[in-house]
């Protein structure tokens, strides 16, 4: 008989139907759905070509699978390149006294990343970019200091300046590397990094600013250069020709620096000049805003040219940034630096601010500065309650108070209750000298509040300690209800109760924020965009031109 589906005389397909296939037949039965790829083919005719089919279809997917793995290798070699790239170090090498942010109702935190910019010369590029070969190995300072904020709600971010020569409280730092302890000391803020590197100028800024800082990041004059490459280009303006070299008759040095009036756009060194320039702009002040312009400059660049999004740009970015970069240790990895960036993706450049701290000249030292005693704690209390220092949010549902402030995180079921008050040692210490003169016996005042609280073990101390805003600190996880009992008998509010190393009992430190009273004065939060004139703040979308000091126009 003929096979299933072979055409018959009238050519209708069908021809034998229902016949069963003899002992001798040809052609054997069909498997089931396969006759109509037969016909036409002859006996066995079809089995070949499925064959070959196949065997294509398997030499096909296993080139696919091959090409997967060498991408995958490819890929998991080059990440593992990326992270052989970076350089970490210690987040903290010194005590500032200051603990974590709490975290909002949301369970959310904010952010903040001190970003320093080294003057080391002790590698040959540095020298040749900085000059300054005198200074090889010599301690290395930290000239750029910069604090990059972002907001619990990740919708806005702001970028603080402290001028080099600003004299602050150093604390005691550990060099991590060698061992060596330095003794606390009032010296320049660009000195903290020559006395425990990073993490003692972190630790000098928590004790600034009374913020927690969560990482550092560092880079050199050879890092800048191959950043501003990576980046392609930065858009800058300055409304007058500039030269910042040196002239006869003027403070010696110059960053080099030429441009014609107008917009340029500058990369590699000429970047490093830009950001390094200080006569022509005619001071610190200067040069931080300049470098503000650049940030800000840079921020829009990369937005408009969707750099976080495309992989090409972002790979670049990425080689550059591993191999400029150093970084404290938690965030040592690819991942965690690329998560990092990603957060200032999806902030709006208008919501970005920049900010240098307010200073007067120090009395001592023309050439040196003081941090302003008024204007200076507005801007840290803006970073230190997560207000924005922009006015382009959204506006805060009525009576909620400030938008992002962090609420206290209330004390787990599991920690131990307080103590009976009349067991609990406390240590009171007078800190309102800060920007003024302290005010007399106001530890005494309020270890006497204390006691009338039935807190009978507390003491006054006899130590100055400057404290800008008041604290209650605690050595361990044991005193933290007890700590929380203290504050809560002094009106202190929970988010100013912190765990220190270098507290050895219960301390209420009295700062300057509460120079009269024995209750503390309750404060009105701040309200977004509440930034002193003094700070000289510029918004992201600023496209405004730097001014030339006279003598170095041309």
């Amino acid at each position: 008989m003929q096979g299933e589906g072979a055409p018959g005389p009238a050519g209708d397909g069908i021809s034998g139907a229902g016949t069963r296939p003899t002992a001798t037949s040809a052609v054997p039965a069909p498997r089931s759905g396969s006759g109509h790829r037969r016909a036409g083919r002859g006996s066995g005719g079809g089995k070949r070509p499925v064959r070959r089919g196949r065997r294509v279809l398997r030499w096909a997917a296993s080139i696919v699978a091959l090409l997967i793995l060498v991408t995958a290798a490819a890929g998991y070699l080059y990440y593992r390149h990326l992270n052989g790239n970076i350089r970490s170090g210690q987040r903290l090498s010194g005590d500032s006294g200051v603990a974590r942010t709490e975290a909002d109702a949301a369970g959310r935190r904010p952010l903040n990343i001190l970003m320093l910019g080294s003057d080391s010369r002790d590698k040959a590029e540095n020298q040749e970019l900085g000059g300054g070969r005198d200074l090889v190995g010599a301690p290395a300072r930290a000239d750029v200091q910069m604090l990059i904020h972002i907001s619990a709600d990740r919708k806005n971010a702001s970028v603080t300046s402290v001028p080099r020569d600003t004299i602050v409280d150093i604390p005691e730092c550990t060099d991590p590397k060698s061992g060596e302890k330095y003794k606390a000391t009032k010296a320049t803020i660009d000195q903290s990094f020559g006395r425990g590197g990073a993490g003692c100028t972190l630790a000098t800024w928590e004790k600034l600013a009374n913020v927690y800082v969560d990482h550092w990041m560092t880079i050199d004059f050879a890092g800048v250069v191959s950043m501003a490459d990576a980046i392609g280009g930065v858009d800058v303006c300055v409304n007058q020709n500039v030269d910042d070299s040196w002239k006869p008759g003027l403070e010696k040095g110059g960053s080099g620096l030429r441009l014609e009036a107008g917009k340029t756009t500058i990369q590699g060194e000429q970047a490093l000049q830009w950001l390094r320039t200080r006569h022509a702009f005619g001071s610190d002040m200067g040069r931080a805003k300049a470098q503000h312009m650049y940030m800000n400059s840079m921020m829009r660049g990369l937005k408009s040219q969707n750099a976080f999004t495309d992989l090409p740009r972002l790979t670049g970015l990425a080689e550059a940034a591993t191999k400029s970069l150093q970084v404290s240790e938690e965030i040592g990895t690819v991942k965690k630096l690329l998560d990092l960036a990603l957060l200032l993706k999806d902030v709006p450049v208008n919501r970005i601010t920049t900010a240098t701290i307010p200073v007067l000249p120090a009395p001592s030292d023309r050439n040196r500065l003081i941090v302003n005693p008024t204007d200076a704690p507005k801007v840290w209390d803006l970073i230190r309650k997560d207000v924005a220092m922009d006015k382009n949010g959204d506006p805060a549902p009525a009576g909620s108070g400030s938008p992002s402030a962090p609420a206290a995180t209330p004390q787990p079921s599991s920690a131990p209750p307080a103590s009976d008050p009349a067991k609990i040692a406390v240590q009171v210490v007078n800190g309102t000298g800060v920007g003024a003169q302290p005010v007399g016996k106001r530890a005494t005042a309020i270890a006497g509040q204390l006691v009338a609280k039935g807190f009978a073990l507390a003491k006054a101390d006899g130590a100055l300690t400057p404290e800008k805003a008041t604290v209650v600190r605690y050595a361990t996880d044991a005193q933290a209800a007890d700590a929380q009992s203290v504050a809560a008998a002094l009106g202190i509010p929970a988010t100013s109760v912190q765990k220190s190393a270098a507290a050895s009992r219960i301390t209420v430190l009295v700062g300057a924020d509460w120079r009269e009273g024995t209750v503390y004065p309750q404060q009105a939060p701040p309200e977004a965009g509440d930034v002193p004139e003094s700070a000289d703040v510029l918004n992201g979308t600023d496209t405004s031109c730097m001014d030339i000091y006279k003598p170095y126009r041309w």
